[in-house]
């Protein structure tokens, strides 16, 4: 290294006769002499070109053509010199470290940061967990009249358990003739429906795979959930192959309505993580990778994702699917009536849920609440109006059900209504569902 320092120098400083001439490799990159002047003096050229100042007082008038001369006859050295310097370069460049080329050479990708290798993690240790669910139904050809399984609707899940139990969404698999489950090896599987729970939009497939293929997921709690923390989801949105989106709980105990009864399902979890068609049923996870809910809807007037999507609580879900599994129903207490829209009991004035009907053989029948009807003159009587359920409030309809929802089979409450002008308490056993007993 050092003798290539030590050329470089020798080609960069040394001429021919340091006295009386610049280096001739410099004379090559000094400008043209100005060609509209032959009578330049060159003490003033000098000054511009580095040249030195001439050794008598008296200036000394060099013309163009004693400068292209004396450049000819260096020409050949100059040629030599400028290869020199080009191999010395170029053997600087080989000897030298990496650092001094880095300019030349491709660098490598930058690591990931310690953020990013968690959330890589997270999605490659809970991707075998989520499944694609394909719904079929049976339509005939109107031509061949042929029957057919068609796809009308796909959606995610996931492996709850080894005995091979997949839970999801119930609109996911609401009206099919058959169902399939394609787990994370692309391997296929016939689902069989175990149970489902239309209120809170929840359903149990189970799948004969073999149990060193099932990966249950590890299932957290949501009742410690704040707004900020981090969440991820992981689905199959539009049937394209996992994917994973990230966002922030941006809410909490929010309340929807299921899609299949109209029921609302309360405590809901709102999150900004893109939620798009195909998603619904797959898993919500803490930054730890454990189960918080089930992505289930999402708020846009399009059909995707606005940064608005409702996941259901795991704590709701755990009980559920556990009903489901050994069960294969859920049983939840009923009053037994039918009540009016809130709109129209807020046309009337007042504040509650008005009993449109009340059978005799349920449990508000039997306890003697009054449904709305006719009188011998076809005026319109109307029944009792609920106005509290063991002390607490009712104002509509979704107060109710958050109530019953907070309740047991056989337990007995005490109905508080509005009959004519005055009030009245009335207990109640609540029952389950006559398609349930």
């Amino acid at each position: 290294m050092a003798t290539v320092c030590s050329l470089i120098s020798t080609l960069f400083h040394s001429s021919p006769n340091p006295k009386s001439h610049p280096s001739p490799l410099l004379l090559h990159f000094l400008p043209k002499p100005l060609h509209t002047n032959h009578n330049l003096p060159i003490h003033n050229y000098s000054h511009s070109t580095l040249l030195p100042p001439p050794p008598s007082k008296t200036p000394t008038l060099v013309s163009s053509r004693s400068f292209l001369s004396f450049k000819s006859s260096h020409s050949c050295l100059d040629s030599f010199l400028a290869l020199c310097t080009s191999l010395a370069l170029s053997l600087t460049l080989l000897l030298s470290n990496a650092d001094s080329a880095s300019a030349f050479v491709v660098t490598a990708p930058r690591k990931l940061q310690s953020d990013e290798l968690a959330t890589v993690r997270l999605f490659q240790e809970n991707t075998p967990s989520v499944v694609y669910i394909t719904n079929l139904a049976v339509k005939q050809d109107a031509f061949t009249l042929d029957v057919l399984e068609v796809p009308q609707g796909s959606g995610s899940g996931f492996v709850w358990d080894k005995d091979g139990h997949i839970v999801t969404n119930y609109h996911v698999i609401r009206g099919a003739s058959d169902l399939r489950v394609t787990l994370a090896d692309q391997s296929t599987y016939d689902a069989k429906v175990v149970g489902f729970d239309q209120d809170k939009d929840v359903a149990v497939l189970r799948v004969d795979a073999p149990k060193d293929k099932l990966r249950p997921i590890p299932v957290g709690v949501s009742a410690d959930l704040l707004v900020g923390q981090k969440v991820f989801a992981i689905g199959n949105p539009f049937g394209l192959d996992h994917t994973l989106t990230t966002g922030v709980i941006s809410g909490l105990r929010r309340e929807i309505s299921s899609a299949a009864t109209g029921r609302p399902i309360q405590d809901v979890i709102q999150t900004d993580a893109a939620i798009n068609p195909g998603n619904s049923g797959g898993p919500l996870l803490d930054s730890s990778g454990n189960l918080i809910g089930i992505n289930t809807a999402i708020y846009s007037p399009s059909g995707a994702s606005s940064g608005v999507g409702f996941s259901i609580p795991v704590d709701t879900v755990n009980g559920i699917v556990d009903q489901l599994v050994k069960f294969g129903k859920v049983t939840r207490p009923i009053l037994g009536i039918k009540f009016a829209p809130d709109q129209s009991v807020e046309q009337l004035g007042v504040s509650g849920v008005l009993v449109l009907d009340a059978p005799p053989n349920g449990p508000a029948g039997k306890a003697g609440l009054l449904p709305t009807k006719r009188d011998a003159y076809g005026r319109l009587v109307l029944g009792d109006i609920i106005t509290s359920v063991n002390g607490k409030k009712v104002t509509n309809g979704s107060d109710l059900y958050r109530i019953l929802d907070q309740c047991k089979v056989g337990d007995e409450v005490i109905v508080e209504v509005l009959r004519g002008d005055h009030k009245e308490k009335i207990p109640v056993t609540l029952e389950p569902k006559a398609d349930e007993t």
